[in-house]
């Protein structure tokens, strides 16, 4: 047999397989880009090895150009799956990075710029990606905004609602405008958070809305149970994104970001892209209002 001659991995311990607090202070305008942090994330470029898992599907995620977003892009092309990314304009150079690695796998990779807190561009954004990939089976909504606050005092009227419109209206008018494209067996991912069930006191707005987005994946699964559609989220812990360098952490968090975990050590996106192509393939069909966690040890679920 094949796998008899394969050359066996080596065992690495995961609390020191990647970085540990201290981390460098920086900062980054929103919404900051992965290539200019230190120290880089891995998004598992050069680790993660396909196994044709998703060939042949065509996926679309938003947020595609860091972060855990990027890192399902990447695990999606190399498990056979053709790629679209949305992402904010300003996050062009992360994403063209990302769309040369699915090239590089021999897939289609279709990049889709704007922004999600338009009712209209979602509605296109999803148009052009059926287009482009002629059809859809795998929506993974992931882009969302968070600004740390240290008091509800501090979040302005344009602040919480820059927040709700990416990280809730922007799923339901994307979820919306793809639903009539999805066939059965087709999957909705959607990306919540540690903070919907133990929320940070200065992500008062951020952790509300990962709350919304746990509980849209529960409801839509057993809206679209009977349709073949399945819906699951994944719940990561502490993970180094550009989310952290631009706003989303105080320099004195961000200094010491993870070490709080068991694991002492903030997660990798390329440690949660397994997590995603799991939930999207189809031997795991009976897997559906489901929120899998990557935490580190800490938090919930």
């Amino acid at each position: 047999m094949k796998g008899r001659f394969m050359t066996p991995e080596k065992l690495r311990d995961p609390t020191t397989k990647y970085p540990k607090p201290p981390f460098k202070g920086q900062e980054q305008p929103w919404p900051g880009l992965a290539s200019k942090m230190e120290p880089r994330p891995d998004h598992g470029e050069k680790s993660y090895k396909g196994s044709g898992r998703l060939m042949g599907r065509k996926a679309l995620i938003t947020g595609g150009d860091s972060g855990m977003g990027r890192a399902a892009a990447i695990a999606y092309a190399r498990e056979g799956a053709d790629v679209a990314i949305n992402y904010f304009p300003t996050e062009e150079p992360d994403a063209q990075e990302v769309i040369e690695l699915i090239n590089a796998e021999g897939r289609k990779a279709i990049a889709l710029p704007g922004d999600l807190r338009d009712q209209e561009f979602c509605k296109q954004l999803v148009a052009d990606a059926v287009q482009a990939l002629g059809g859809l089976d795998i929506l993974v909504s992931n882009a969302a905004r968070q600004q740390t606050r240290a008091s509800i005092l501090d979040v302005s009227a344009e602040d919480f609602d820059a927040t709700m419109k990416t990280n809730i209206y922007a799923p339901f008018w994307v979820i919306k405008a793809a639903l009539p494209h999805l066939q059965p067996g087709s999957v909705i991912i959607g990306t919540t958070s540690e903070q919907a069930t133990d929320p940070s006191a200065e992500l008062y707005d951020y952790a509300q809305t990962k709350a919304a987005t746990t509980s849209f994946v529960k409801s839509l699964a057993k809206q679209l149970a009977s349709k073949g559609i399945r819906v699951n989220g994944v719940a990561p812990g502490p993970i180094w994104t550009a989310l952290q360098v631009s706003g989303g952490a105080t320099q004195e968090k961000l200094k010491q970001f993870g070490g709080q975990t068991p694991m002492g050590r903030p997660g990798q996106p390329a440690e949660l892209a397994s997590i995603y192509v799991q939930l999207a393939a189809s031997d795991a069909s009976y897997a559906t209002g489901q929120v899998y966690g990557a935490a580190g040890g800490s938090g919930q679920p």
